[in-house]
């Protein structure tokens, strides 16, 4: 028994607020129109046939939202893979500089002057 009105959905993510959600709610109201107007009668394969169409419906949809979020999943993992190779490449750098000016320390010709004390 469908009731006339105004419905509202709420929803909350209090859980996590730090990543987004994807939600998905599928509903139904009323009577479907026939599959095959033509037929008239009601017969087990109209009916087979009709739970086929349903549930090819229902299994492209669920599809279809699994992509979505490996989709979401991969563009993120990307990103982090990107600024993770950003900053390994910022630290080679400093590394690779610091290397040089020490090796350049070790040959460098440092004057010493030494005294002789008592002659």
């Amino acid at each position: 028994m469908a009731l006339n009105g105004t419905y509202k959905f709420c929803f909350s993510n209090e859980f996590s607020t730090f990543t987004h959600k994807t939600v998905y709610f599928d509903f139904q109201v009323g009577e479907d129109p026939p599959l095959f107007p033509s037929e008239n009668r009601v017969t087990a394969l109209t009916q087979v046939k009709w739970l086929e169409k349903l549930s090819v419906i229902d299994y492209q949809t669920h599809f279809r939202l699994r992509e979505a979020q490996g989709r979401s999943r991969a563009e993120d993992l990307n990103t982090r893979v990107a600024y993770w190779s950003i900053g390994e490449a910022i630290i080679l750098l400093v590394v690779s500089i610091g290397q040089v000016f020490l090796l350049k320390s070790f040959f460098s010709d440092k004057r010493t002057t030494t005294t002789r004390v008592g002659s």
